[in-house]
């Protein structure tokens, strides 16, 4: 099977302090680069959530940008849904369109 992008975002649970944050970071980071290949992590930090989730008001926003087989991110999210610390995730696969790789060397000739 071929491999295809995915983007996954997830809300830690920020009640447990800031190392416990940073180590569920580091987990499902190893998580995803021992299943695929690790393209980004963009940490969003804390920040307010539109309404409480389980008595919480805020939680740390993870974008974790990878490359896996298909049946790696129903895995991911099986591991997500049995971390405590998770307080939710969305995981999309991101396809990559011509209209987009058109555009790019389009405005880098432009500069």
């Amino acid at each position: 099977m071929s491999k295809a992008n995915y983007e996954a975002v997830v809300i830690f649970s920020v009640k447990n302090g800031d190392d416990k944050v940073a180590g569920l970071v580091e987990k499902f980071k190893a998580l995803i680069e021992a299943n695929g290949t690790l393209d980004s992590v963009d940490e969003w930090g804390k920040r307010k959530l539109a309404y409480p989730i389980n008595y919480e008001n805020e939680g740390y926003y993870v974008l974790y940008t990878f490359e896996s087989e298909p049946e790696f991110p129903a895995e991911f999210e099986r591991v997500i849904n049995i971390t405590d610390d998770a307080v939710r995730t969305m995981i999309v696969k991101v396809e990559k369109t011509a209209a987009v790789e058109e555009t790019a060397p389009a405005a880098e000739a432009a500069e």
